[in-house]
């Protein structure tokens, strides 16, 4: 196993950097940044099986009391996964790494996993994930520990609000005809595929204690925003992810090809303040909220070159992450107490490595954790990203990788 150690010292200038005319100041002052000590990557899961993470990037994915993570098991390596090949989910205890299964889903992707959320309603025993039933897409409220289902939801789950009370909906079966790796075998849901804005879907605002739902944006109400859509395409929505305080909702509006066909929204939790993140043919990619009203979205920057870029909802106030460093379409993601970011990059160069690094949010300084070489089995939409996630006490980072020749989970753990 190897065992990466950095305890870094950093010297950083005072700059500001004005560009075009937009207000792009982001000041540091001359400070020490001093870096936590890290050890790892500690694998978690044995080869056996494949092993990855029960959600997307970016998602905790760790009990309350970090003695369990989520992650999903399969021996699938090299296709997307239909309704009649099931996952074992389950939790992995982190100190003795034994896998412990706790229930099968059928509604389940490379990419997002089935969604797996710890509910912070009791975010040691309660998690919500997707499952197929029936013929129809929902979400369980499940503990984990009596392996008792608590309440079954007639809608799959995108994210789910830092309360636990709420979650986002989004149509996964329209998803799978668009773009497949993000949604599920089955038609679990009407997918409207010959309607390309269609009036009554979109995105859904989810009570999880009444199983009610509500339609806050419609497909057919982002019509006027976005790039026209070519013929014989359907406009999609995905990538949904709350605020810090829930108050508001970040995704993405996409068509096909998504590169020219994708606009960044944010909108009030019960569907006021809609909003455009960037100007036209920025795009949006990948994301995270720093706080309730700033977020961060990998987007092209002035049309130009793709960068992390800090969006304030309020101000309309941009500048790119990193000094330079960052200057590509990375899956950022915050630490819990707002001093670290971590990013990664996709299979690059002839050694087809991905890079993780980690970004002091204060001063911006930028060290690497580490690159791993991705198995060129795993492609398409059976890809192994790295996708980093951060435990609740921000001292643990858990990512996926290929490096060792099979999908596998491994966590750095920090020291500060």
């Amino acid at each position: 196993m190897e065992i990466l150690k950095i305890h870094a010292i950093i010297l950083l200038l005072t700059f500001s950097i004005k560009a075009h005319g937009q207000n792009t100041d982001k000041k540091t002052e001359n400070n020490l940044v001093k870096f936590p000590s890290i050890t790892g990557p500690f694998q978690l899961t044995d080869q056996a099986y494949e092993h990855f993470f029960a959600s997307y990037y970016g998602i905790n994915s760790f009990s309350a009391n970090e003695q369990y993570a989520t992650v999903l098991r399969t021996k699938i390596k090299n296709h997307l996964p239909n309704e009649n090949e099931p996952a074992t989910l389950g939790l992995v205890h982190l100190r003795n790494k034994e896998f412990i299964p706790i229930t099968k889903t059928h509604a389940w992707n490379f990419q997002q996993g089935c969604m797996a959320h710890w509910l912070y309603t009791n975010p040691d025993s309660l998690i919500i994930y997707n499952d197929l039933r029936e013929g129809k897409f929902v979400s369980v409220i499940l503990n984990v520990h009596t392996k008792k289902e608590k309440k079954v939801i007639n809608y799959p789950i995108s994210a789910v609000s830092p309360n636990g009370k709420e979650a986002l909906s989004i149509n996964f079966a329209r998803l799978r005809l668009t773009r497949g790796s993000y949604g599920y075998g089955g038609n679990g849901q009407e997918s409207k595929k010959n309607q390309v804005y269609p009036k009554d879907d979109g995105l859904f605002l989810v009570n999880l204690e009444t199983g009610e739902a509500k339609l806050i944006v419609s497909l057919y109400d982002i019509k006027k925003y976005v790039p026209e859509i070519s013929e014989n395409r359907i406009a999609y929505f995905n990538h949904t992810l709350f605020s810090k305080k829930g108050s508001k909702v970040f995704w993405l509006s996409r068509a096909k090809p998504i590169g020219i066909n994708t606009t960044a929204f944010t909108v009030n939790r019960d569907g006021t303040n809609l909003k455009k993140c960037f100007p036209e043919g920025w795009g949006g990619s990948h994301f995270d909220w720093l706080n309730d009203n700033e977020l961060m979205v990998s987007a092209k920057y002035n049309k130009k070159m793709y960068g992390h870029i800090i969006f304030d909802v309020d101000k309309k106030n941009y500048y790119r992450l990193g000094k330079g460093l960052l200057d590509y379409d990375g899956h950022g993601t915050f630490s819990p107490d707002g001093k670290w970011m971590v990013t990664d990059t996709y299979p690059k160069n002839e050694m087809n490595e991905q890079k993780i690094f980690l970004m002091d949010m204060n001063s911006e300084a930028v060290i690497s954790l580490g690159r791993f070489q991705n198995n060129i089995n795993y492609k398409k939409d059976w890809r192994c990203d790295i996708h980093c996630r951060w435990s609740p006490s921000s001292k643990i980072i858990g990512f996926n990788s290929t490096h060792d020749g099979t999908r596998q989970v491994y966590i750095f753990k920090l020291d500060q």
